[in-house]
């Protein structure tokens, strides 16, 4: 089982910063979270920066007093080590309250972050999300809509051992797909996640969304992208469930309201017909 999943797990790990959007250029942005295009991912950012600067302070006092107290006692300066322990009331009491009211700051505004994460009231679209091996379903509920959404043909094609296709060739390798789940701006979208087979995970950077899809049980997640953030938004399952879990990404078309309201009656039309036609006759 290790032999079959490092192959899938070495594209994985490779294709992980494309999926971040990770830029060309080096610095902070390469290594930090991105704000991403959701009120949700955003504030998820802010609650990583600021538990972020709050464990910097920490190191900076600690480590501060460790090299002062190495530097300032150490042998060639004459210090001479005492071994009389001595009970101090005071600084015990010190060092057990100020933990706990850091711990009090840094679980209020984490908790308060947790508890938005997980409301989904007042959706406007609700999908469901199936994970199968290996590729994803959609199904929009109040509207007759699904379809299955697979790894692109030509990153399908170029993945191929011996294939002779160079896949740096190949426009977003290993990140696209056939059919990408298409959503509106500003619309607050429900998402019931589950799986057919494995465990899976759904997982958008951009959104601040990362939920495994379980068989039998299902999880609920949400996102908002904000109005003037259009556009398409890549990710993969992040949860190891088979030697091609490095090929099943995600995709998000993200449209203007105007433009997903044609593009789901224009689904909704085709899938009625197809559904409609007669089956072909037994020669």
């Amino acid at each position: 089982m290790i032999r079959a999943t490092a192959p899938s797990l070495a594209l994985l790990a490779a294709s992980v910063p494309l999926a971040l959007g990770a830029r060309a250029d080096s610095g902070w942005s390469e290594l930090n979270m991105t704000p991403g295009v959701t009120e949700m991912s955003k504030k998820i950012y802010d609650l990583h920066m600021l538990i972020f600067w709050v464990c910097v302070g920490i190191a900076v006092i600690v480590f501060g007093a460790m090299i002062w107290s190495i530097v300032t006692y150490r042998k060639s300066k004459g210090a001479v080590p005492d071994v009389t322990l001595v009970h101090n009331t005071k600084v015990e009491f010190i060092w057990t309250v100020v933990p706990v009211f850091i711990l009090i700051a840094m679980a209020v505004p984490a908790a308060r972050t947790l508890v938005e994460i997980e409301d989904t009231t007042k959706t406007e679209l609700t999908i469901k999300v199936t994970g199968y091996q290996w590729g994803w379903q959609y199904d929009y509920l109040d509207d007759g809509v699904q379809y299955y959404s697979h790894l692109d043909r030509q990153s399908d094609a170029a993945r191929e051992l011996l294939s002779g296709i160079d896949p740096n060739s190949v426009p977003h390798y290993l990140l696209n797909v056939d059919h990408p789940l298409v959503v509106p701006v500003a619309t607050k979208v429900r998402l019931l996640i589950t799986g057919a087979d494995v465990i899976h995970s759904w997982w958008v950077p951009a959104f601040g969304v990362k939920k495994d899809a379980i068989p039998g049980f299902v999880n609920e997640a949400w996102f908002k992208v904000d109005a003037d953030k259009p556009g398409l938004y890549r990710g993969q399952c992040a949860e190891l469930c088979g030697r091609d879990h490095g090929f099943m990404p995600i995709v998000v078309d993200v449209r203007s309201k105007a433009d997903f309201a044609a593009w789901l009656k224009e689904k909704a039309t085709e899938q009625k017909q197809a559904a409609a036609a007669p089956a072909p006759s037994a020669s």
